[in-house]
Formats: structure tokens, C-alpha cells, sequence
């Protein structure tokens, strides 16, 4: 995965306002954390497709896969459960913010680490 700056920049403008957020570069990508879990990130396919990744759990993968441009992300050849890769095509304004208010309002429910 490669970093790529204009999506992060979407995911830092979409949390400026929350506390406890922090980034880390994470398999060759960025990782947005609250608290130290993880909420998503931002990143480039080796084809150089832009995609962002959101953790919305386990019980709530049902629905954001029935969003557009929703698939779950897979890592060394195994499925990631509660982790979502959605094309930046189908991220505009709105679906993005939906996007980080399914992940923020899952992970608002870890314990902070």
C-alpha cells in the first residue's frame, strides 16, 4: 500500500474536531487512531487506485457492505472481519462522511488503549 497524502488529508479534515485522534503509518499506508484504535486509513494500490479503509466492526460489516464500492479487506490472503476498503470513486463529500461516522461510532465504543 502505498501513502498517499490527498486521502489522508480527507480523513484529517473529516476528524479535526475529535479528540484523541493520532496517525500512524501503518502497512505502507496511514492509519487514522482514536485512543489508539484504529478508525481507518487512506491509501494507493499498486495499480494506483486510491482507497480508504474503515473499521466498523464486525456487526455493522452487513451494512456497509451494501454500500457502493464496499469490499472487506483482505491481508496476507485472509479476511479482515469489521474492515472495510472503499474505492475513492465511491467516496464523494457525503458518502465519505458517512463512512467515518459508521467507523467512528463503532470504535467510540473500545476501550482506549
Amino acid at each position: 500500500m502505498a501513502y498517499d497524502e490527498t486521502l489522508a488529508h480527507r480523513y484529517r479534515v473529516a476528524l479535526c474536531d475529535q479528540d484523541g485522534i493520532s496517525e500512524q503509518r501503518m502497512m505502507g499506508g496511514i492509519c487514522f487512531l482514536l485512543h489508539g484504535n484504529m478508525i481507518g486509513g487512506a491509501n494507493r494500490t499498486k495499480e494506483g487506485q486510491g482507497r480508504f479503509l474503515f473499521r466498523v466492526g464486525k456487526d455493522n460489516e452487513a451494512e456497509a457492505l451494501s454500500r457502493p464500492g464496499a469490499r472487506v479487506m483482505e491481508h496476507g490472503g485472509r479476511r479482515m472481519g469489521g474492515f472495510i476498503f472503499v474505492d475513492e470513486a465511491h467516496c464523494d463529500a457525503d458518502a465519505f462522511d458517512g463512512w467515518v461516522a459508521l467507523a467512528l461510532g463503532y470504535v467510540r465504543t473500545l476501550p482506549p488503549k
